[in-house]
């Protein structure tokens, strides 16, 4: 009897202690399936403790859903390309993972176990997102072309020190040597002026420059784009306030400040300007405006200069690259206006009007081969993501998803 009480015992405690057929056929029974092949129901739950367990903003029970389909059509295209990853491989891909949470593997898996999440499920996880990047490496390194140009962007993109962009009014008078003294006379009664509307009007009388027309109004810059020995001037005026005047050559120059801001983005410190300028003869002959806007037609790039000048003397055409300290005052002002491969006309030397553009800003890090690299290497990285959201996509439009 008392064996029989024992067996009927431990029969018992094996049946509470066992989910009932139905729980486990449920907890197993196919939620979606993808091309016939099923996500279960303990899959979902898995995965959605996962990614609470991970902080993933969201819908942990939607976002399992969407993982795992996905999951699903890769397992499915690395099967066709014959690709699986080894026991080794995945092993280190887990340490990887957990180290990124300064964790032992050990430490990690039981941490989520603590959870209720199973080696299993990190296992799956891992595994097939790390060779998922291993087959679209294989299959679009090799295609994957990245210029100097948009490394020189990407690093200019960077976030640098001290980002402040400002909103400024200018007006340059013209000062020849025989003018030179009233411009510094009518440039030192502008300088008193602390109403936006006033210097405005000042431009559009005075200002030699064609943002005379919007009375003198700049958009956006870049501190930075500035001379440096201007910077200490231009950050310490108030909205309202004018700089005092500004000798450069032949001229006299002016800027009020409307507006200062904390930069989106800080610019990177630049090392070098690098801008061409070609000599028209005749500065401030309508012949000479005419052959400007002309060139500026039939110009795209620095480059193209080179065939605008194709015949004539060589001292026609000067292309620099300099730091940005090496500028003449007056240079470095009509650069600071100019965007990449923009021009202008404001400039003239010796009676040629000086038809000046802006070939490139290179930042201090793009001389740096070690932060090319890098910067290389992330703009890989883009474009094979790029590559693998549209295979997935044609992958999904094809696919049987069920229900």
């Amino acid at each position: 009897m008392r064996a029989l009480n024992f067996v009927g015992a431990a029969a018992l405690a094996v049946a509470l202690a066992a989910p009932s057929g139905a729980m486990a056929q449920g907890l197993f029974a196919p939620a979606v399936t993808v091309n016939g092949s099923a996500v279960t129901n303990y899959e979902l739950d898995q995965r959605a403790k996962l990614l609470a367990a991970f902080n993933t903003p969201g819908d942990p029970a939607e976002l399992a859903r969407e993982q795992l389909v996905e999951e699903k059509l890769k397992l499915q295209a690395l099967d066709r390309a014959g690709m699986q990853l080894t026991d080794e491989g995945l092993t280190t891909a887990m340490e990887e993972f957990a180290q990124r949470a300064n964790l032992s593997l050990d430490a990690f898996l039981a941490q989520l176990a603590s959870q209720g999440i199973a080696r299993e499920t990190l296992r799956d996880f891992v595994k097939v997102n790390a060779s998922w990047r291993d087959y679209i490496r294989r299959r679009y390194g090799q295609t994957i072309e990245v210029s100097e140009a948009e490394i020189d962007a990407g690093l200019a993109q960077q976030s640098g020190p001290d980002g402040v962009e400002l909103l400024l009014n200018e007006i340059i008078i013209a000062a020849p040597p025989p003018r030179a003294a009233a411009a510094m006379a009518r440039a030192e009664t502008i300088s008193k002026l602390r109403s936006t509307a006033a210097f405005e009007a000042q431009a559009r009388e005075v200002s030699a420059l064609p943002t005379r027309d919007q009375g003198g109004r700049l958009d956006w810059a870049a501190l930075s784009n500035y001379p440096a020995g201007l910077h200490g001037l231009l950050l310490s005026l108030e909205p309202g306030e004018v700089t005092p005047p500004i000798p450069i050559r032949n001229g006299v120059a002016l800027f009020q400040l409307r507006d200062i801001r904390e930069a989106p983005q800080a610019p990177a410190e630049i090392a070098e300007i690098d801008y061409a300028q070609f000599a028209i003869p005749g500065a401030g002959t309508a012949q000479a405006l005419a052959e400007a806007a002309r060139i500026d037609a039939v110009t795209d790039t620095c480059d193209d200069l080179y065939g605008v000048a194709r015949g004539l003397p060589e001292e026609r055409l000067v292309r620099r690259s300099v730091p940005p300290s090496a500028l003449p005052r007056d240079l470095g002002l009509e650069l600071a206006r100019l965007d990449r491969d923009e021009a202008s006309w404001n400039l003239t030397s010796d009676g040629a009007l000086l038809f000046t553009m802006l070939c490139a800003r290179t930042p201090a890090a793009a001389t740096d081969e070690a932060a090319r690299s890098a910067m290389r290497n992330q703009i890989v990285s883009r474009k094979l993501t790029a590559r693998a959201d549209i295979l997935l996509a044609e992958l999904r439009a094809q696919a049987r998803i069920a229900p």
